[in-house]
């Protein structure tokens, strides 16, 4: 299979910090985790970047891929599309005007609210529900649901909405508008201040690149550190200041939109609100089995809050979603008709790049791709779980005994990794080695 069809994972195992201690293993969603030779590894296949490990190592030994801010500078027209979430961050004393200033002293050119892109939505007249198969339609916008739906879920991809997000949409109006300025698309870096490890992942993915909508992202912490160094100093010397940026556009009601409950505010119709992954994969089998009672809209968020719970948002996710929510009120409720006039003077480019690909199915969970393998190989899982002690304890490095009985069913574990079952049956042991065979872990 051509590698570019796999995810680009952000996660990273500092194996010098790694104590194996299994914290990561046993809250894993996925099941992507196991405890080899001390260590933790993550298996690709299955990991969506939900970044639920990372938060819960005590060792800190999990951590995010993160890109140089200098490369910023490869481009004349430095744009930072950024998320309502960033203003969040900062306490009261630090203004919205001072940190969009800052953006600009560190050497952006353009800086934009990324769910600018659901005020255009509203200017050109388009559901954000409208791109979906089947209902209840299923928000794109948390790249770790969807990865998830596309790993254990893959009957429910007609469901999910193919419109881009509003932060791909908001680079989609900003590039034509440059363009049509005169600015040579060649010298236009978009870039986007991401919140979560999924988010990093998907913008250096093959297909973010393939379609040029974003060129890199900026980690929400690190930026911050950067704005906070930089604020407090112009704070000190404002009188030396010679321009001042105004705050990007955006509406109330677009800046509350990453928050949960945001996006599904925008329907008419019957919506559900749900974050947390594991809230999520519980109401995901509900939709699975057909008892979903009805629901039009679902908004999924991976992280508890939405994205103010986001592992690489540094403040406290309550006291970042109260700023949010107070700092939208300072934001108009409607749009301008001199920027209304703009965005649908873009309107056929805008309409024909608006929705996205479809999310293919990924086989990582399979036994085997060939059917008939796959049965053979059920089996013997099932055989295996019958003999192992069904205690989930995690001692034999992998999250369950059933995860344990698929490993060996494909040849990647030995049943002597059970360190209950040499405990409680030792004389049975050699029989069961020879029956299901004596594996080498394989890193």
């Amino acid at each position: 299979m051509d590698s570019r069809s796999f995810f680009h994972h952000a996660l990273t195992v500092d194996r010098e910090k790694c104590r194996g201690c299994t914290h990561c293993m046993k809250k894993c969603p996925t099941q992507a985790i196991r405890i080899i030779n001390g260590k933790a590894h993550v298996d690709p296949k299955r990991c969506i970047d939900c970044g639920v490990c990372m938060d819960v190592c005590p060792h800190k030994a999990i951590g995010i891929e993160q890109e140089r801010f200098n490369q910023i500078f490869t481009y004349p027209r430095r744009v930072a599309i950024i998320p309502s979430l960033l203003i969040g961050q900062f306490e009261e004393e630090y203004s919205e005007e001072q940190i969009i200033n800052a953006l600009y002293d560190l050497g952006f050119t353009d800086v934009y609210y990324g769910e600018f892109g659901a005020d255009i939505l509203r200017v050109l007249g388009k559901s954000t529900s409208g791109y979906a198969d089947e209902t209840p339609v299923i928000s794109s916008y948390c790249p770790a649901v969807i990865r998830l739906i596309q790993l254990s879920y893959p009957s429910l991809l007609p469901n999910v909405n193919l419109l881009r997000t509003p932060a791909q949409i908001t680079a989609l109006y900003v590039r034509e508008k440059l363009e049509r300025e005169g600015v040579d698309s060649e010298d236009i870096g978009i870039f986007y201040v991401s919140g979560c490890a999924a988010k990093v992942g998907q913008i250096l993915t093959w297909k973010s690149k393939k379609n040029s909508l974003i060129q890199g992202g900026l980690n929400l912490d690190t930026l911050c550190n950067i704005l906070l160094e930089s604020v407090k100093k112009h704070s000190v010397n404002d009188k030396e200041r010679r321009t001042y940026h105004p705050v990007p556009f955006i509406t109330e009601q677009s800046f509350l939109w990453s928050l949960v409950g945001g996006e599904s505010r925008e329907m008419s119709h019957r919506t559900l609100a749900i974050d947390e992954i594991h809230n999520v994969t519980e109401f995901l089998e509900l939709v699975e089995d057909d008892r979903h009672e009805e629901i039009d809209f679902l908004e999924l968020r991976s992280c508890d809050t939405g994205c103010t719970g986001g592992i690489l948002a540094p403040r406290n996710r309550f006291l970042a979603t109260q700023r949010i929510r107070y700092q939208a009120t300072k934001h108009p409720s409607s749009i301008p008709r001199e920027l209304s006039d703009e965005i649908l003077s873009f309107k056929d480019t805008l309409i024909r790049e608006i929705k996205g690909e479809r999310f293919p199915q990924h086989h990582a969970l399979q036994l085997d791709t060939d059917p008939q393998r796959a049965l053979v190989k059920l089996e013997k899982v099932n055989e295996i779980e019958k003999i192992l002690p069904g205690i989930d304890c995690g001692l034999c490095g992998y999250p369950s005994c059933r995860t344990l009985s698929e490993e060996i069913a494909q040849g990647n574990a030995s049943i002597r990794s059970c360190c209950v079952l040499k405990m409680k049956h030792p004389k049975q042991f050699s029989r069961l080695e020879k029956i299901w065979g004596d594996v080498i872990q394989k890193r």
